[in-house]
C-alpha cells in the first residue's frame, strides 16, 4: 500500500488541505472543483497522472458523500429518479475510464468547450430558469431522459471529468425542469456515483495513494458539509451565480488545455 507521503513537504500537505476543502464547497454548491483538486495534486513529487487521478476520485467521493446525505437531510430530493440516474451513471462512469485507457480525452476537449460557452450563454440569458422546479416530462420518459442523462455525463467523468457536477446541474434543469436547488442535491447522489465508478476501475491497478487520499478526503467532507448547508440556505439564485462562475472558469481552463495541445503538436 502506497500513502505518498514519501517525497512530500508539509506545505505540500497544506496546500492539499486548502485544495481539498475548496474543492469540497464548490462541488457541493454547484460542480467542478476538480478544477482546484487535480492541478494540486499533479503539483505532488513524483506522482503520475493516472495515481493524480485515482487518488482525485478517492478525495471527492468523500465530499460528495458529505453533500449528498446532507442535501438529502434538508432538501429530500426524488430519489425515485436521483438512485436510478446514479446507478446508471455509475456503469456509465466505468465505461469511460476503460475507454480513456485507449483514448486520450484531449480528443473531446474542443466539443466540450463549445458544449461550455453554448450552456453558459443559455443560463445567462435565460434567468428566470432553475428558479422554480416544473418538471418538463412525467412517466416513463421522465426516467429515461434521467437515465440518458445519468449515462452520458457518467462517461464523460471516466473519460475526462472536469465540470461533471455542472453539467449534470445544467442538463437537470434544462432537459428535466428542476430547480437549482434541487438539481443540485440529485447532482450529488449521481456524482458520488460517478466517482464510485472510476474508483471501480482504478482500485484494481494499485494507483490509489491511500495517504494523501485519507487528508484529501477529509479536507473535501468539510467543505462539502458547509457548501451544502450554504446552498440550502441561500437557495437557486445563489446556486446559478455560482454555476456561472464555474462554468466561465471552466471554459477558460478546457481552451487553455486545447491551445496548449495543438501548439505542441505543431
Amino acid at each position: 500500500m502506497i500513502s505518498g507521503f514519501e517525497n512530500i513537504t508539509m506545505a505540500t500537505i497544506l496546500l492539499i488541505i486548502v485544495a481539498g476543502f475548496a474543492a469540497g464547497w464548490i462541488d457541493a454548491v454547484v460542480g467542478g472543483g476538480g478544477l482546484i483538486q487535480l492541478p494540486v495534486m499533479l503539483m505532488i513529487p513524483g506522482i503520475t497522472p493516472v495515481q493524480a487521478l485515482a487518488t482525485n476520485k478517492m478525495g471527492s467521493i468523500f465530499g460528495t458523500a458529505t453533500s449528498s446525505v446532507t442535501y438529502y437531510r434538508r432538501v429530500k430530493p426524488d430519489l425515485r429518479t436521483a438512485l436510478p440516474m446514479a446507478g446508471v451513471a455509475l456503469l456509465g462512469s466505468v465505461g469511460g475510464a476503460v475507454v480513456a485507457a485507449s483514448l486520450p480525452g484531449s480528443v473531446f476537449k474542443p466539443i466540450i468547450v463549445v458544449a461550455l460557452v453554448a450552456v453558459l450563454l443559455f443560463t445567462a440569458f435565460k434567468p428566470s430558469m432553475g428558479e422554480l422546479t416544473a418538471l418538463r416530462h412525467s412517466g416513463r420518459k421522465h426516467y429515461f431522459v434521467a437515465a440518458c442523462i445519468g449515462g452520458l455525463i457518467g462517461f464523460y467523468d471516466g473519460l475526462i471529468g472536469p465540470g461533471t457536477g455542472s453539467f449534470l446541474v445544467i442538463a437537470m434543469v434544462s432537459l428535466m425542469g428542476y430547480a437549482f436547488l434541487e438539481a443540485s442535491a440529485k447532482a450529488k447522489i449521481v456524482n458520488l456515483a460517478t466517482n464510485a465508478g472510476a474508483l471501480m476501475f482504478f482500485l484494481p491497478h494499485g494507483s490509489l495513494l491511500w495517504g494523501i487520499g485519507l487528508i484529501l478526503g477529509g479536507a473535501n467532507m468539510a467543505g462539502g458539509y458547509l457548501g451544502a448547508r450554504m446552498a440550502v440556505k441561500q437557495g437557486s439564485k445563489f446556486i446559478r451565480v455560482v454555476f456561472l462562475v464555474v462554468v466561465g472558469v471552466l471554459i477558460i481552463k478546457l481552451g487553455i488545455d486545447v491551445v496548449n495541445e495543438n501548439v505542441l503538436h505543431r
